[in-house]
């Protein structure tokens, strides 16, 4: 035996469950086809947010949680249908890791030294009736140190393992095969890519200098999803979201591309759930990119007009940061791949947030003076970059010039100044009384009830035509591809299963090719700050269930 444990992927889920066997004094190979510059995965890049339920700090934000409400929203908002079947694991998960959020996960984090901001997030809010998708409450709590602290206190526990030789650490080794015997698996074997200083996120060669073989008495796949592989996107898209899209960008780096399922279904693992994903609706081309095709996704606030490609507003609740998928499908239905924010100065300096740790340099960097900035008037300095060099902002003092630059960007001559005017009016007389017709303004209102919103999240409403709230502002929003919902299907040890529903010995999974835990535990949909605790848990989970069955 090469070692007790092959770890494929050096990812969150992979670094958690490598750290946990190690500590139980067991040898773990692991194993990784990028640089070691790529060293912690897509985590690195990510906001850094954490599902966490009934919290001190939701408490001291005046929040009320509870695990009943929690699993109410999970439970509305998975809509699991094959409780048979390919989602019988998938709840087991989907339950375990709500238990986890409500209970021991901050304590644990907490003794890693990992401290979260004070103000909770409100993602997914939902906008359906009680037992219906979204978080009836904030839970979206963002690490200090964002993506970057999430992955420190796991490399720590890694490399130190690896100083001590319990961990071998091999990146640029491609695994192209799981080796079996009798039906177990017993080792992978694969290929030695060149070296290469691709920095993290970048493409990386994948000229083969030579190859490798090695055993062990358990392999864990903890390889990623198919976020980056938008021809498998395009082949596994749901018809209930409509035509997939023909153009998209890419929220993950070009490696993310889900060749470790394909290669794990050939050992005999199965696949569940193909059809469920997650991506958001409210992309931008980064005017930096690091990978191709690179996105980033706007965090919006709930106050700007949402508009289709011809100008038209979208129904209720497609409102910005209520219902991921739901928008994802009245876009994909209008035949466009785009749409459109319009809103104003005053709104995007208050409600506008980028996703990822490299747009939240003051958090990332745990700058306590740099995020009291944000208080003070104007975009983040992000957002004002995006503003100045982005490609799919529009910047106007009034609403001519406004959708004049509309259709120069995307040029086509589909917008109508009059038709968008005519629904920013009807819009702007709603603001007039402190009550309204109008759901969007109604959920604007409700959601400032929330003090974390109050202060630094939510605009108060005010009129989008009135020149005293700044420019008016246009942003075009691309379909930005990110999570793989579906996957390998896997017990509540980790272990995956065969297409019979039994285990396969010596394979395991965890992490998004397992779904996030047992081949989908967000069912259809997500309720944000779920994928990052998906790695975490089910690395926990199945490293500790990997640990028992070797004793």
């Amino acid at each position: 035996m090469d070692a007790d444990v092959i770890v494929v992927g050096a990812g969150l889920a992979g670094l958690v469950a490598t750290a946990e066997i190690a500590d139980a004094g067991k040898k773990v190979l692991l194993l990784d086809q990028e640089p070691e510059a790529s060293f912690g995965g897509q985590a690195w890049w990510s906001f850094g947010g954490l599902f966490l339920v009934d919290s001190p700090e939701q408490k001291r934000m005046g929040i009320k949680d509870t695990k009943d409400l929690a699993w109410q929203d999970w439970l509305g908002t998975a809509g699991f249908d094959k409780e048979d079947d390919e989602d019988y694991w998938g709840k087991k998960w989907a339950k375990a890791y709500v238990d986890f959020a409500a209970g021991e996960k901050r304590a644990w984090l907490r003794e890693m030294g990992m401290k979260f901001f004070p103000v909770v997030g409100w993602a997914e809010r939902g906008g359906y009736l009680a037992e219906g998708h979204g978080n009836s409450v904030p839970r979206f709590h963002i690490v200090w140190g964002t993506g970057p602290g999430i992955v420190a206190p796991f490399e720590r526990r890694v490399r130190e393992h690896m100083k001590n030789g319990t961990v071998i650490y091999k990146p640029r080794h491609q695994v192209d095969q799981l080796v079996t015997k009798n039906g177990d698996v017993v080792g992978v074997s694969g290929s030695i890519l060149v070296e290469s200083s691709a920095a993290r996120g970048e493409v990386s060669l994948r000229e083969v200098v030579g190859d490798f073989e090695y055993k062990s008495e358990a392999v864990l796949v903890s390889s990623g999803g198919i976020g980056a592989n938008h021809e498998l996107i395009r082949e596994n898209w749901p018809s209930r979201l409509g035509k997939p899209p023909k153009t998209m960008i890419s929220g993950v780096p070009e490696h993310v591309d889900g060749r470790m399922l394909a290669i794990t279904e050939e050992a005999g693992g199965r696949i569940v759930n193909r059809d469920r994903m997650w991506h958001y609706t409210e992309g931008i081309k980064n005017w930096n990119p690091v990978w191709k095709n690179h996105g980033i996704r706007i965090l919006p606030g709930p106050s700007s007009m949402w508009l289709d490609a011809r100008g038209n507003r979208f129904p209720a609740p497609n409102f910005p940061g209520f219902d991921t998928l739901g928008t994802l499908e009245t876009i994909q239905k209008t035949g466009y791949d785009y749409s459109w924010f319009i809103l104003t100065q005053k709104i995007i300096e208050r409600e506008f947030a980028l996703s990822g740790s490299e747009q939240n340099p003051d958090l990332t960097g745990k700058s306590i003076k740099k995020v009291l900035n944000r208080v003070l008037p104007g975009p983040t300095s992000p957002v004002k970059a995006f503003m100045d060099k982005g490609e799919d902002f529009v910047v106007a003092d009034n609403i001519d010039n406004l959708v004049i630059g509309m259709n120069k960007l995307t040029g086509e001559k589909l917008l109508d100044r009059d038709t968008i005017l005519r629904q920013i009016e009807a819009r702007d007389r709603e603001i007039d009384n402190t009550y309204s017709k109008d759901l969007q303004i109604t959920a604007i209102r409700g959601a400032r009830n929330y003090l974390g919103n109050k202060l630094i999240r939510v605009a108060k409403p005010h009129k989008l035509l009135d020149s005293k709230n700044g420019s008016l502002i246009a942003v075009r929003l691309n379909i930005v591809s990110r999570k793989t919902l579906g996957g390998l299907q896997t017990d509540l040890s980790g272990q995956v299963l065969n297409q019979s529903g039994e285990t396969i010995p010596g394979l395991y999974a965890a992490g998004e090719v397992s779904g996030f835990g047992g081949g989908g535990l967000h069912g259809y949909r997500a309720l944000e700050g779920t994928f990052l605790g998906g790695c975490l848990f089910t690395g926990r989970e199945t490293g500790r269930g990997i640990v028992e069955e070797l004793k």
